[in-house]
This record gives structure tokens, C-alpha cells and sequence, in this order.
């Protein structure tokens, strides 16, 4: 049977950062084409002799400058006219980063590299806002059954700032009380024997991830079912 396809395989990346009790998305300027001067996520264009991972850690090199831990399959977009120019199937990918680790260095397509506020996300090319929005409700749904966190907060961390974390994603108040009691009790925590001393003048303690039994319940996940006020 004789095949007629035109059709262009790309990778696209939803990052989300969080800083300052703020969930945040980056994204890149467009430096050329009919996009150029909009904002979007950061990807491209697959190359004919790499894989669609490698693709995508490409692009986010080039055109952010970031190296992300945490980056999986979101899903596959492929509108018959997704992108007026041709025919194009994107793959996303999901990924987490803390953005006080890195700093942005943008370049080939890229004009400039930001951190936007997932409520505060400017207009966008293509269905890029159709993207992230799906990557947010992956990322909201997967705090029931894998953990994350570690490649979001500081190494060392509070357990209120573990909760706001999870608040800030949810946009809810949570059940503080079984909240602690469930997370304490998968072993995901160690207590790092440090004090610090917050706004409120009561020193908190600072725990940090238990890394062996973080990635086992990352690979085999665990029902958090989280309770809200």
C-alpha cells in the first residue's frame, strides 16, 4: 500500500518551577517565523537520528539552558492544524525544576527564556496553553500516587513548606493534620536534626528526602489520598 505522508515530528516541554509560594511555568520568546515574538513552550523539531528523549533534553538545553531530573511523557498533540505552517505532531513532556538552581541562558530559536505564574501566563502560540494545561492536571493528579517535591523544594525544607507546596498546586486547603500523618508514615522523610527559626519565631524543623525510598515510591507510587478543609 503506497504511503502519502507530510507530516513533522516535535517535542515540546512543560516546566514547572515553584519559588516563593508560587507555581510557575517557563517558557520561551519565539525568534523567528510566524511565532516570532510570542511566547512558548520550549521544544522543536526532532532530529532525524535521535530520540524523542533526547530531542527534548536538546531543545531544553538550546533554548533555556536547563537540564531538568525530572522530565516524562505527557502526551501526544496532533491536530490536523495544531500549526499553520505544516503538518505537525508534537509530543509533550512534563518536567520539574527549581528555578533557583539554574539560570536561563536562551538561544537558536529562543530570543529570551522567563518564569511566568501559572495565573498569570501570557497569550501563547499554537495550542501551547492547551498543553500546559493538561500538564498542570497530570502534575495535580500525581500528587495522589507518586511523590513530588524533591525536585521542587530546597534540600533541606520545612514540613509547613512540604504543605504549601501541596496546597499551591491543588489551589485547595488541605487536611493538615492527615496530611503529616500519611506522608511521615511512608518513610519518605528524614529528620536532619537542624532547627531553624521562622517569621513566626518558633523554630521549625528542617527535614529532607529520604532518596532510596523517594525513588521506590516515585517508580511503584503509593495512594496519598489527600483530605481537604
Amino acid at each position: 500500500m503506497k504511503i502519502n505522508q507530510d507530516i513533522k515530528v516535535a517535542v515540546d516541554a512543560v516546566v514547572f518551577g515553584y519559588s516563593e509560594n508560587t507555581l510557575q511555568v517557563l517558557l520561551i520568546k519565539q525568534r523567528f517565523g510566524e511565532a516570532k515574538g510570542k511566547w512558548s513552550l520550549p521544544g522543536g523539531f526532532v532530529l532525524n537520528d535521535e530520540s524523542l528523549d533526547q530531542a527534548v533534553k536538546r531543545e531544553m538545553k538550546e533554548e533555556t539552558g536547563l537540564r531538568t531530573n525530572f522530565l516524562e511523557q505527557l502526551y501526544s498533540f496532533g491536530a490536523v492544524n495544531r500549526d499553520n505552517r505544516f503538518r505537525v505532531v508534537t509530543v509533550a513532556y512534563l518536567g520539574l525544576v527549581n528555578p533557583k538552581n539554574y539560570t536561563l541562558s536562551p538561544t537558536t530559536d529562543a530570543s529570551d527564556a522567563k518564569w511566568f505564574p501559572v495565573k498569570s501566563i501570557p497569550r501563547l502560540a499554537f495550542d501551547h496553553k492547551k498543553i500546559i494545561t493538561l500538564g498542570l492536571n497530570r502534575l495535580r493528579s500525581k500528587l495522589n500516587y507518586q511523590p513530588v517535591g524533591f525536585e521542587l523544594l530546597r534540600s533541606q525544607f520545612s514540613f509547613s513548606e512540604l504543605e504549601q507546596l501541596y496546597q499551591t498546586i491543588l489551589e485547595k486547603s488541605i487536611d493538615r493534620r492527615n496530611f503529616r500523618k500519611k506522608i511521615l508514615s511512608f518513610g519518605l522523610l528524614d529528620d536532619t536534626g537542624i532547627l531553624e527559626r521562622g517569621n513566626s519565631g518558633r523554630p521549625a524543623k528542617l527535614y529532607s528526602f529520604n532518596k532510596k525510598q523517594y525513588k521506590l515510591l516515585e517508580k511503584e507510587g503509593y495512594q496519598l489520598d489527600i483530605r481537604f478543609v
